[in-house]
């Protein structure tokens, strides 16, 4: 009993120090989708930024969960005699990824895990894009949308150096975005595309 005592005690220790730290920031392409597509056939781009922490499980897996600020939603264009109009629905998220690594190599990694989401701004704009000006801005209506969001991520990355790499992860939304949908109709999710780089300390 001494010994495995003294083996989990090794091992523990062992796993606190081999963690690693780091900071990552990069683009989202970001939309809203349905059972049947894209809600509003469009995509917009944002950014997500944050900190994470890696540490091994086992000989080629690790564990990867990190806290990012994230921006989500949709944008749509319209061209009405001549002029292009855009209408965006922008949701920030702080949240919260859990990556199971496979290590296939010491730089290149595969990873998938879920993704815990708390909307904390949920604005709806409408510019024309022609002018690149803004012709209205709603107020924050977050708490008219459901404020948890979960999805599931699949992705991959490379280590350049053993400090510095490139990400690359799809995140496919599971909860509706409303909070309170009419009967019949059907759940919008959302869903990122994000790549960016990674800095390990």
């Amino acid at each position: 009993m001494k010994k495995l005592v003294l083996s989990a005690a090794i091992a523990i220790s062992s796993l606190t120090f081999a963690q690693q730290f780091g900071i990552k920031a990069g683009m989202n392409v970001s939309s809203l989708s349905t059972e049947e597509g894209l809600s509003d056939q469009g995509s917009k781009i944002g950014f997500n930024a944050g900190v994470f922490m890696n540490a091994p499980l086992a000989e080629n897996f690790s564990i990867q969960p990190e806290l990012l600020y994230s921006q989500m939603g949709e944008k749509y264009n319209q061209t009405i005699s001549g002029t292009t109009y855009a209408r965006s629905k922008h949701l920030d998220y702080v949240t919260l990824p859990v990556m199971f690594q496979y290590n296939a190599t010491p730089s290149f990694y595969l990873e998938a895990g879920p993704e815990f989401g708390l909307l904390v701004s949920a604005k709806n704009k409408f510019t024309n894009e022609s002018a690149n000006t803004t012709i209205g801005e709603s107020a924050n209506y977050k708490d008219d949308l459901n404020a948890f969001n979960f999805g599931v991520g699949l992705g991959a990355g490379y280590y350049f150096t053993p400090n510095v790499g490139l990400t690359a992860r799809y995140v496919a939304g599971v909860t509706d975005i409303a909070k309170e949908r009419p009967s019949g109709s059907s759940a919008v999710r959302n869903n990122v595309f994000q790549v960016g780089l990674a800095y390990k300390f």
